[in-house]
């Protein structure tokens, strides 16, 4: 491959992480195929020089059709997909309908096990080939209010875990990337959701949510959390991944992430959810 220009499949692009590592990718000679879930996202990424087309995990035929167009563009091959695109569902788990998490295992799940399952054979014939997973630093340490998104990164991490071992020998490299805090639009875009499956004033927590969620969620992006670095620190660690002889099977990115990783090996869990308890 030396001399020739690397393809690279990035769902998610929209915003956020996958837009920063779709453009700073492509500014770095990658040729990048970015997705969205909506059509109109992906006009706008057209225009700003990307090649894009939709792709919506929750819907296997879009993800069908999405491979047929990558392997279509490309001739039938690829180096790398970056499965980055997903939503959140604030709220308790006792207020969580079955149907929610229905709804969010589809995307930030099943719809990446689909994906990246239908270009297994493309990486195989070739003999090489990157699966980056856009974890999170959710995938191994929980956070309350968070546990619809909290479960999904595990079910993502223990998947990355397994098909790791199930790909050594032939080439085939799966890497997880696990940020903290990053400015996105993650939060803001999961308002619908939260307004659509969890009703407050039917919780037993009702005060909780008043008090606590409901200001972080709806004044999100006005105060930056501590700690939060901006997409391109995504960008820098996927890059990285992406040129590595030996690439890590995981990289973790931001102080929280690394301490939070750091904590799980080293400290009893009653001391570790006395201190997550409180974030």
């Amino acid at each position: 491959m030396a001399g020739q220009r690397k393809t690279i499949l990035i769902t998610g692009c929209s915003s956020g992480i996958g837009y920063d590592a779709a453009h700073g990718l492509s500014s770095h000679g990658w040729r990048v195929l970015a997705t969205c879930r909506k059509p109109a996202d992906c006009a706008r990424l057209e225009a700003e020089g990307l090649e894009s087309f939709p792709l919506d995990y929750s819907d296997e035929d879009s993800i069908a059709t999405a491979v047929d167009e990558t392997l279509s563009r490309t001739g039938g091959t690829l180096d790398a997909v970056f499965n980055n695109g997903a939503f959140g569902i604030p709220g308790l788990l006792e207020d969580m309908p079955r149907d929610a998490l229905r709804s969010i295992f589809e995307t930030n799940f099943f719809g990446q096990h689909d994906l990246t399952r239908r270009l297994i054979p493309t990486f195989r014939a070739q003999g090489r080939g990157r699966i980056l997973m856009n974890s999170s630093i959710l995938g191994f340490a929980a956070l309350a209010w968070r546990g619809a998104y909290n479960s999904t990164k595990f079910a993502m991490e223990g998947w990355a875990d397994t098909l790791r071992l199930e790909m050594r020998g032939t080439g085939i490299h799966v890497i997880l990337i696990e940020p903290g805090p990053i400015t996105s639009e993650i939060r803001r875009k999961s308002i619908p959701h939260f307004e659509r499956w969890i009703d407050p004033s039917a919780s037993a927590r009702a005060a909780d949510y008043e008090r606590r969620l409901k200001p972080r969620l709806y004044n999100a992006g006005k105060t930056p959390d501590r700690f939060e670095l901006p997409a391109r620190a995504v960008t820098d660690a996927v890059e990285a991944a992406l040129v590595a002889a030996k690439p890590r099977a995981r990289y973790r990115i931001t102080t929280p992430t690394k301490l939070a990783a750091l904590g799980k090996r080293l400290l009893p869990t009653s001391l570790t959810d006395a201190i997550l308890s409180r974030a």
